[in-house]
């Protein structure tokens, strides 16, 4: 299925009913008087999350949603029916924004969560409720309220234990499908993932856990460049990030560059992100070191990164996808982080 995230829709609340103005009527019955009834109010419009969706890609197609207006007011001081809400199923992780002022009315998290974007109109006031000392045979009526009409912005910032995250082609495909049933599109240039893909990661004894394998990011990408945002938005609610560098590039300087360029869009998009527990992971270890032997083809450069991470007091550890080195150590770390976390909320 297409993965989409975002979507604009027109949202329309119920029209309450109109009350009833009428008077009572009926053989051997003396002064009936008013008896019309209220009227139902109109139903509203619900997103209610669904752990089952992943994608907004409904809302591309079905853009204009209707719930049912309330019913009218009766004789006999009968009330008109409630209109049914119209309850949208989304993802859980969307966030609902109000498309003309741009102000967030608000997120659906957890499964089956509610979130009223749009309320019914009330129902109209019939006669009956007019009726007094010094008016025995209202006619008035208050006339219904109308349903509120409203574009809406939705996004969806995927959910997600992990967050894997680095420059195009620095390998988090491939790593996630090695780590995780997952299979996204690999090949060797920029931007072969577009769309975030999630896969469950199930390691030794420990709780399964969600990773996203989210698009790369190039210089400029706080700013909306490249995948930009498409990036960024999907990291945000990560708890751990694993941070990739290609560790076959030509120089030490190339590999710095790379890994600050990383941070510096991180900073620029929210400094928050900065504070989450993360993994340097030194990547594409099968293309530095010849298979079956221990030297580097570009030991001068890996020596200067790892010499600049020392200097900067950064925790890292060199895996190789294709060949499944260093994977597990790599997962044992990721499970010491989110279990941390767990303990300390």
């Amino acid at each position: 299925m297409k993965f989409i995230d975002t979507a604009e829709i027109q949202v329309k609340a119920g029209d309450g009913g109109a009350g009833m103005s009428h008077f009572r009527r009926e053989a051997n019955v003396a002064f009936g008087g008013p008896d019309g009834g209220n009227g139902g109010r109109g139903g509203n419009i619900i997103f209610q999350g669904d752990e089952g969706l992943h994608t907004l890609l409904d809302f591309r197609f079905n853009r204009i949603h209707e719930a049912k207006d309330g019913g009218k007011g009766g004789t006999n001081n009968r009330q008109g029916g409630v209109g049914d809400d119209l309850i949208l199923k989304v993802p859980c992780g969307t966030v609902v924004f109000d498309a003309d002022s741009g102000e967030p009315i608000g997120e659906v998290i957890k499964h089956e969560q509610q979130l009223i974007v749009a309320h019914g109109g009330k129902g109209g006031v019939g006669n009956h409720v007019f009726v007094s000392s010094s008016n025995q045979a209202p006619t008035k009526t208050i006339p219904p309220g109308m349903g509120e009409r409203k574009g809406i912005r939705l996004e969806l910032k995927m959910l997600a234990d992990v967050g894997i995250i680095g420059a195009p082609n620095a390998g988090k495909s491939t790593l996630i499908t090695v780590i995780s049933a997952a299979r996204p599109k690999v090949a060797d240039y920029p931007f072969t993932t577009l769309v975030p893909n999630l896969g469950v990661v199930s390691h030794k004894d420990a709780d399964p856990f969600v990773v996203a394998d989210v698009p790369g990011l190039i210089p400029g990408a706080s700013e909306g460049k490249g995948l930009g945002h498409d990036f960024l938005r999907h990291i945000e609610r990560t708890r751990v990030l694993i941070h990739l560098v290609d560790a076959s590039q030509e120089s030490a300087e190339a590999m710095i560059q790379d890994f600050e360029g990383i941070l510096s869009e991180l900073a620029l998009y929210d400094q928050e992100l900065l504070k989450r527990p993360r993994l340097t992971v030194l990547s594409k270890l099968d293309l530095v070191v010849p298979e079956n032997e221990s030297e580097y083809l570009n030991e001068e450069a890996i020596a200067g990164f790892r010499n600049y991470l020392k200097g900067k007091g950064v925790e890292f550890i060199e895996v190789s996808s294709a060949r499944r080195m260093g994977i597990s150590d790599m997962l044992d770390q990721v499970v010491e982080l989110l279990h941390t976390l767990r303990e300390g909320q």
